[in-house]
């Protein structure tokens, strides 16, 4: 069975950090283009950033560049998120996918569990 096992959320104060992970099992996840999204209550879902499978670049949202790292062990096969200088507004569920475009958000076919992130001021 294909699917994605999200770990790391919790509690943390303002401006401190975490790292999610998403360890994929019954695929590769360099196979894919690998994205984090997040969500609040009554809000979509929002890319927060993106490695495509087709170049290998690395795509951040402006709300989290500069704080946010997205990274990968393929000898895991699992995929990061380094979150640093938390803020309150980063408070969100936060998800891994694996998408079969290079793109995203576009087709997105296995999801993570999805693990919750709450910064505390």
């Amino acid at each position: 069975e294909e699917q994605f096992v999200e770990s790391g959320g919790g509690l943390v104060q303002i401006r401190g950090s975490l790292r999610l992970s998403c360890a994929a099992s019954g695929f590769r996840a360099d196979d894919y283009t690998i994205g984090w999204y997040r969500q609040v209550p009554g809000k979509g879902r929002e890319v927060i950033s993106c490695i495509s499978k087709s170049d290998g670049k690395t795509y951040y949202a402006d709300s989290v560049k500069g704080r946010f790292t997205m990274s990968g062990d393929n000898a895991k096969n699992t995929v990061y998120l380094e979150m640093n200088d938390l803020k309150p507004e980063d408070t969100a569920v936060y998800y891994c996918a694996a998408d079969l475009t290079p793109v995203c958000g576009n087709y997105a076919i296995y999801w993570g569990q999805g693990t919750q992130v709450t910064v505390s001021s």
